[in-house]
């Protein structure tokens, strides 16, 4: 049949007990195939090299309707005369590899340098997020607008989801905007390995304008910091782990990550030169300097035969763990809602910056392999690393013990310099 595929054309299409077709008057080639159960496609038939071939454009339907599909017709008849035959470039996309594909060879062959913890984070984004939205998509197809398509798609929670995975497993993954920034700046880094290993000439990711990552901002005040030292002390004459105590304060003290110091093994404590020596950590091997009341702490902690761990666990063997649920009850009771252990890494580096130390003995302290992790401290000064270390864990030392005496006593840190 031959008529100007219109919506009422499409519409008026009924099915019938095999495919049949509509043929558009204006474009040549152009038609509608209505199968029997109801489905409505807009084809393109050509001939190429004598071959006579049928293209499907897509379902009707958006975004296909019967002028996109026209337009789109039009097109491909424009690629025909040019001797580009559409169903061989068609096939060869088809063939090409997947974003699904590139994710798994990035994971098996592109992190290498990447940290365990770092890893899996990766692995966490690609399955939630990148594989459910863009899975599918041929990795030289994939543009900068899919790439702000699908950020934005993340940050609205489109691939949010609360599951349960087993008999007490549970899966709840969050969208928002601060998952959706890094989460696009990791596929940054999986099409720059795609660009290296010549799966495509450039990286969509370049350009796309991101959100603004906050994560990371909290800094406790000198009044928090004497609520949450009489918190502890009030938990630990109450019974609380002394492994869990003790690791909130060394945090605090040291500016440490979470896993440096729940790791921590006495070998890797040199008192005689007042630093910490970890053979690996988020950015290899390092050196942390200690303060005196770090130190005085670390000295003060008991040392349990056959275990290797500054913070044993409160059963079997291992360092301690759990700290995250402890942390949860003590913050609450001290008054910090939504406030993050690593918070208090932040506020380690807060108060340097209050004190005038530089970026570089702030980063030197805390340990950042790139300069502009340190950037939100940034105040210079001259004052030798050991120095600012030791005056550091006493502010914080002497903040925390104010509380721990009833709050009578708050001590005022530094003013920033102008």
């Amino acid at each position: 049949m031959k008529a100007k595929i219109t919506k009422r054309a499409v519409d008026a299409a009924k099915p019938a007990k095999r495919d049949w077709f509509l043929w558009d008057t204006d474009v040549k080639g152009f038609g509608l195939k209505v199968t029997p159960n109801g489905n409505r496609v807009y084809v393109l038939q050509y001939r190429f090299n004598r071959w006579l071939r049928r293209y499907t454009i897509g379902k009707h339907g958006s975004p296909w309707t019967p002028d996109e599909a026209r337009t789109e017709a039009e097109r491909l008849l424009g690629m025909v005369a040019e001797r580009v035959d559409p169903a061989e470039l068609k096939a060869a996309d088809k063939a090409a590899m997947s974003i699904a594909e590139l994710c798994d060879l990035y994971l098996a062959e592109g992190v290498a340098t990447k940290k365990g913890t770092t890893l899996a984070m990766d692995r966490s984004r690609i399955e939630r997020h990148v594989k459910p939205l863009l899975g599918r998509l041929p990795v030289g197809a994939v543009t900068r607008t899919d790439i702000a398509r699908f950020m934005q798609d993340v940050a609205a929670g489109k691939t949010a989801r609360d599951e349960k995975t087993g008999f007490r497993g549970r899966s709840i993954v969050k969208g928002g905007k601060g998952v959706a920034t890094r989460t696009v700046g990791m596929l940054g880094a999986i099409f720059a390995f795609a660009v290296d290993r010549g799966l495509r000439p450039n990286n969509p990711v370049r350009g796309v304008r991101r959100f603004t990552d906050g994560k990371g901002e909290r800094f406790l005040s000198p009044a928090e910091l004497a609520r949450l030292g009489e918190t502890l002390a009030a938990a630990e004459r109450e019974g609380e782990s002394p492994s869990a105590v003790a690791a909130i304060r060394l945090l605090a003290l040291t500016g440490g990550r979470k896993n440096e110091i729940l790791s921590l093994r006495w070998e890797y404590v040199d008192f005689e030169r007042a630093c910490l020596r970890l053979p690996d950590s988020k950015t290899g091997a390092k050196v942390v300097p200690l303060g005196a009341p770090a130190l005085e702490l670390l000295a003060s902690l008991p040392r349990v035969e056959g275990c290797p761990y500054v913070l044993p666990s409160n059963t079997g063997e291992g360092h301690f763990v759990g700290l995250q649920k402890v942390w949860a009850r003590l913050r609450e009771r001290a008054g910090l809602p939504g406030v993050r252990l690593h918070d208090l890494r932040h506020s380690f580096g807060a108060v340097g910056a209050g004190g005038g130390d530089s970026l570089l003995v702030i980063g030197a302290l805390l340990g950042h392999r790139d300069q502009k992790a340190t950037q939100r401290y940034a105040h210079l000064s001259d004052s030798p690393i050991q120095a600012a270390a030791n005056r550091i864990a006493g502010e914080i030392a002497a903040a925390m013990n104010s509380g721990d005496k009833g709050g009578a006593e708050v001590v005022a840190l530094p003013k920033r310099k102008a």
